[in-house]
């Protein structure tokens, strides 16, 4: 499922927020927003940038490039560089913007659309890290990219889930890698999130070497591993590693068009001597709720004082999500970490 950064979204309800005159709290989807005061009723449609969004600089994004522009949970750092991030507001969250249709130029629209390509909004993309290396080719199709949608945008996983066999594990900060060797020439790829990458001295192929990955796939051609690098000069290293690890937390099954389940994964790493991310906890029910799940998400990376990232909570089973439109995997976000990050 593709993430849809802007898009059209309808009022739940609204709330006001103590010792705050000029603005409220405005609940749609699964997210919550502030906004000024009055500005909303329960029902109304409105036109919602979720967190990284990049707002075009062109009416009626213009008012928030400007190098003092705050708007309701916006906050501009360098005019440059805008983007759309987690705030508090008189002790209240904020994640994401929320602006009345009014506002837009946009007819036959219905909650839910997706109007990021209309509206020209683009994602953030943090810097790449150090070594990152060289463009080989664009990222393989026959494997899916590393990607999970957060919960409040996809409520209704929830409920996909609810009393299904469930794993939830630690998500790691750092960046993502994919190995896998091509169906079509027989080549190994060491891949990041978006792109095959050439062979050299560089942390996806430093991984692939250290690990004797190619070999691995060599007996396993059907395996694509997918895992998070963490260390030194990544992400500012706040798992605080000594030196680049390769935690894996997916592996997809190309003869069979599947991803392995949470115990047969595991089960495959050991064989072969790789790491999986950390499983925080197993069971046979799922019944968390969003503000639970979100809740989880915040603590310490193991042995440090740094905010993790968050959490991926998925199915243990070979479950396919019709929100999704794949498998049932999702992951919630601390708000604690966001708020650190902003």
């Amino acid at each position: 499922m593709q993430r849809k950064l802007a898009s059209i979204q309808q009022v739940i309800e609204v709330t006001s927020i103590p010792n705050a005159d000029a603005i409220e709290l405005v609940r749609i989807n699964g997210w919550q927003c502030v906004t000024k005061k009055g500005e909303f009723r329960p029902g109304d449609r409105g036109v919602f940038l979720e967190i990284d969004a990049i707002p075009p600089e062109t009416e009626p994004f213009r008012f928030l490039w400007t190098p003092k522009a705050v708007a309701s949970d916006v906050v501009v750092s360098r005019p440059e560089k805008f983007r759309i991030r987690t705030l508090k507001l008189r002790g209240t969250l904020s994640q994401g913007l929320f602006m009345p249709l009014a506002t837009f130029e946009l007819k036959d629209v219905v909650p839910g659309d997706d109007v990021t390509e209309l509206l020209g909004v683009t994602k953030y993309d943090p810097p790449p890290p150090a070594g990152m290396g060289d463009w080989r080719g664009p990222f393989p199709a026959f494997v899916p990219k590393t990607d999970e949608m957060r919960v409040q945008s996809v409520p209704e996983v929830l409920n996909e889930l609810r009393g299904h066999p469930y794993a939830i594990t630690l998500k790691y900060d750092g960046t993502s890698s994919t190995y896998c060797i091509d169906r079509y020439d027989g080549q190994f790829h060491a891949c990041s999130r978006n792109q095959s990458i050439r062979e050299g001295s560089n942390l996806y192929w430093e991984m692939a070497r250290r690990y004797d990955i190619e070999s691995i796939l060599k007996e396993h051609p059907h395996w694509a591993i997918q895992g998070e690098i963490v260390g030194p000069g990544i992400q500012k290293n706040p798992l605080g590693l000594s030196r680049h690890t390769l935690f894996v937390f997916s592996m997809y099954d190309t003869d069979a068009g599947r991803f392995l389940g949470h115990n047969e994964l595991r089960k495959a790493l050991a064989s072969v001597n790789l790491t999986p991310v950390e499983t925080l906890e197993s069971g046979e029910c799922f019944d968390y709720s969003q503000n639970e799940l979100l809740a989880y998400a915040e603590g310490k990376y193991p042995n440090t004082s740094n905010e993790r990232e968050g959490i991926v909570i998925r199915s243990t089973e070979d479950l396919f999500s019709p929100t999704l439109g794949g498998r049932l995997s999702f992951k919630a976000i601390s708000n604690r970490y966001l708020l650190k990050e902003a």
